[in-house]
Formats: C-alpha cells, structure tokens, sequence
C-alpha cells in the first residue's frame, strides 16, 4: 500500500491485501484435477467459484466502461453449467481474464483523473467508488469460499 489515501484503501482492498488474499494467490498451485470435485454441505466447486468470481468482475468492469453494458441473467447467467472446467486451458484462462479486469479497475481507481464519486450518465447513480467497494466485497466473499474448499480438499495455501 502506497498510502492512506483514499485511492491507496480502494486498490489495497482490490488487490487483496489486508486482511485478505488475492485470487492468483487462492488458486496458485490447485489441481485442476479437483476443480471440479464436490465437498459434502458445499454449494459450489472451486470451477464454480472461479468461473462466477471472474465473470461477476467482468460485469462490474464491463458496466464501468461500457454504457451499452447488459449483464447475464441473474443468477443462473453468472454460473458455469458444469461441476469442473473443460479442461486445463479453460481453468488457466479464466484466472488470466480475472487478472485482466482486475488490473484495468485498479488503474483506473488509482487515475487521480477519475472522480470517484461522479454518478456514471448510466447506471442510477451508480459511481466509480461503489462499483470498486462492491467488487473488492464480492471477490473477497468468494476467494475465503474457495480457500475454505482448498483446505477440505487437503490442498493447502502456500506461505501461510
């Protein structure tokens, strides 16, 4: 974290720092081949969680930059149809995608150009600011999910 400011606290939470840890460090090293595995009293596989936690970020980026935006259907639009990933390259995709978008929404919260707090001239008054504090919420929910269901699958987070 460079600072106090303002900026630094969105993009510190973004990037998973704090009391948190980020998506490429939840699922460096998992197998894929238990992407896919169920866990008894569980909802979602760790594909699922990946597959919803990226594409729930793409939304949220896509709807910041594209005023033309229209989500998937909720909620059955923002989940895989399939317990595991089609294959390694999917996995692997879906992790850089995730990357991506993360990277674009912290550059542009950390522009001192952007004002945060300007209502979009699309969205209901939505802003910069909520649209980041509702990303950094909804990642940080599903990454605990999946390091949760890392550590039931007996794959531990490294350097913890």
């Amino acid at each position: 974290m460079k600072g106090f400011g303002l900026r630094d606290r969105l993009d510190s939470l973004l990037s998973g720092h704090g009391a948190h840890i980020s998506l490429p460090e939840a699922v460096a090293d998992f197998p894929v081949s238990l992407a896919g595995r169920r866990v008894e009293n569980l909802s979602h596989t760790a594909w699922q969680l990946l597959y919803h936690t990226q594409l729930v970020q793409w939304d949220i980026v896509d709807f910041v930059r594209n005023a033309d935006h229209n989500s998937p259907s909720y909620p059955s639009g923002f989940w895989p149809d399939s317990d595991g990933p089609p294959d390694e390259t999917a996995w692997e995709e879906t992790v850089r995608r995730f990357e991506a978008d993360l990277s674009w929404m912290r550059q542009l919260v950390a522009d001192p150009e952007q004002d945060l707090f300007e209502p979009f001239a699309h969205g209901a008054g939505h802003n910069l600011f909520h649209e980041a504090l509702t990303l950094a919420d909804h990642n940080s929910y599903h990454i605990g999910q999946f390091v949760d269901l890392r550590m039931l699958l007996g794959v531990p987070v490294r350097d913890w």
